[in-house]
């Protein structure tokens, strides 16, 4: 009994770990506003607030700058529960050299890109020990930095804005040995993760390739076998008002909030029930090889293109050595659109 007591706190320790995720922005940002409020029209302490609004102010451009990761945040023990949940995993192929800066394209997005979450944003897979004297940089939508308290958590975990000003810093500011970590698919991408499907948008995708000419960045791919298979996406028939009705609200999402309100769901709290925490299934991330790129200040559009063929040529040799290795049949085709 005591086995089966042991096996179940664990299995919910895992269950909390993933559960409190996006809540945890949301209760922060809703912290911010509440007290920052309270102590403004209901105490004495005003000061305080006033204080605190200063220091804002004068910390606003941290984020896009060096930021303020934490070693001690991103080995949060609750990261490893994190990751033995589904479980993931990050595969190393080759080194990346300290004596050089680097942009790893990490794909698919997925509908919530766990498997880049974890294993460049904490360092439950090791990420540290895998790439000695390298400094992952997680880049996501810059909105997440104008959210006090929300700001300083996800910088804690050295992750910084997926803008120009921001990457062209982390990649030209600082001493070699850095790597940005850009899921290139971003929100339209989203909305093409299901089960089975090996689907990414990377033809129209030339902006990480001029980034890396403008800052001699090498480029690397990286793919997250499974990541597509945490969530079942639902797609209504066309002409049907329930599609007329998920076209709109993707459409508004995606204006407004720069995210795709995808239509999905995962499991419950039990196993086997309907919810919105995603399906155990392992995720495994391989990094593949540097491909290096020349420092160009004005790159111009051919060697934009050759560029971004060449990567795209290293991504699908990646894939097609490790699919059956990781759950996918030796037909299985990777769709760049």
């Amino acid at each position: 009994m005591a086995i089966f007591s042991s096996l179940d706190l664990q299995e919910g320790l895992r269950t909390l770990s993933v559960l409190q995720w996006i809540p945890v922005y949301v209760l922060l940002g809703a912290l911010f506003i509440f007290g920052m409020s309270y102590l403004l029209l209901f105490t004495t302490l005003w000061p305080l607030s006033v204080l605190f609004l200063v220091w804002i102010a004068y910390d606003w451009n941290t984020h896009i700058q060096d930021g303020r990761r934490s070693a001690w945040v991103r080995n949060w023990t609750l990261w490893k529960y994190f990751q033995s949940y589904f479980p993931v995993k990050l595969v190393k192929t080759h080194d990346l050299s300290p004596k050089h800066n680097y942009i790893i394209l990490s794909h698919p997005h997925g509908i919530l890109s766990y498997g880049a979450f974890i294993n460049f944003a904490t360092e439950a897979t090791g990420f540290s020990r895998a790439f000695p004297s390298i400094t992952p940089f997680l880049a996501t939508l810059e909105g997440i930095f104008w959210i006090p308290f929300v700001r300083d958590y996800v910088m804690s975990l050295g992750i910084c804005p997926v803008s120009k000003l921001s990457l062209t810093n982390k990649l030209t500011q600082r001493d070699s040995g850095n790597a940005v970590i850009i899921v290139p698919g971003g929100a339209s991408e989203a909305l093409l993760s299901r089960p089975g499907v090996s689907m990414i948008y990377l033809q129209k995708r030339q902006g990480f390739v001029k980034l890396a000419l403008k800052t001699g960045a090498y480029l690397v791919p990286s793919y997250s076998f499974g990541e597509n298979e945490t969530y079942n996406q639902e797609t209504f028939a066309e002409g049907t008002w329930l599609r007329f009705f998920q076209k709109n609200i993707q459409k508004i999402g995606k204006r407004i909030l720069g995210i795709s309100l995808c239509t999905f769901h995962g499991r419950g709290l039990t196993r086997g029930s309907w919810g919105l925490l995603p399906f155990n299934h392992p995720i495994t991330t391989v990094v593949g090889e540097p491909l290096p790129v020349p420092k160009i200040s004005d790159p111009d559009k051919e060697t934009v293109e050759k560029y971004l063929e060449l990567y795209i040529s290293a991504l699908r040799k990646l894939f097609d050595q490790h699919k059956t290795e990781y759950g996918l049949s030796k037909t299985q085709k990777l769709t760049i659109i």
